[in-house]
């Protein structure tokens, strides 16, 4: 069972890594540079207090060992490949510094199980970008396919997760991704009626236009 929870994981990142990168160079999805940014940090002092806190193995929470790997390649896509929506905005300097001040407290005390659990906070901080993006735009600008993946993975590093961190990492990335599903979702929903509402500011333009005519 581990062994299968091992691979699995770690082919549905591969599959993210590929399809996320891909979507990015053809500029068919506009991600928050700033997100995936914070995703890089978070991972890896996650999987470093994770590894100090028992005689835990990098397998023991593959999640988050495959992770880092994934959070970083598509870092380094959307800074190189995306467009303008994708840079920094002021809120999200905001939430870099609370994620750097989470990050001193680790490295001044050195205190690994509640470090471990604060970096889950920067985890969630890291959403704030692109939950703002989505709550306010009219536009999907993330592939469901991608975050749909994103949700299962932690479901089944759930089987081969080893020790309380671990799984706490595993639920809430479970948690995360499905409310930025619920999010996109909304989106889709509320586009039929954006559609409807269009409609007739667009024939009553044309009328105008064949009257002046």
């Amino acid at each position: 069972m581990k062994e299968f929870s091992i691979i699995t994981v770690s082919v549905i990142n591969v599959i993210i890594g590929v399809r996320y990168g891909i979507l990015t160079y053809k500029q068919k999805i506009k991600p928050a540079l700033a997100m995936w940014a914070f995703f890089t940090i978070a991972v890896a002092m996650s999987l470093t207090t994770y590894m100090a806190d028992g005689d835990f193995s990098l397998w023991d929470n593959i999640l988050n060992t495959t992770d880092l790997l994934l959070v970083f390649s598509v870092t380094i896509m959307i800074y190189l490949f995306g467009d303008q929506s994708s840079k920094f905005t002021s809120f999200d300097k905001g939430c870099l510094i609370a994620v750097i001040m989470i990050s001193l407290f680790w490295v001044i005390t050195k205190t690994h199980f509640l470090s471990h659990i604060l970096i889950q906070t920067i985890l969630v901080i890291a959403y704030f970008p692109v939950i703002k993006r989505l709550w306010q735009s009219k536009e999907n600008t993330e592939p469901f396919s991608v975050w749909i993946l994103l949700m299962i993975a932690p479901v089944f590093a759930l089987l081969s997760s080893k020790g309380t961190l671990a799984t706490i990492y595993s639920v809430r990335a479970i948690v995360s991704t499905a409310v930025l599903l619920l999010l996109m979702l909304r989106i889709e929903l509320l586009k039929p009626d954006n559609d409807k509402n269009k409609k007739p500011k667009e024939i009553k333009l044309k009328f105008q236009q064949r009257k002046r005519a």
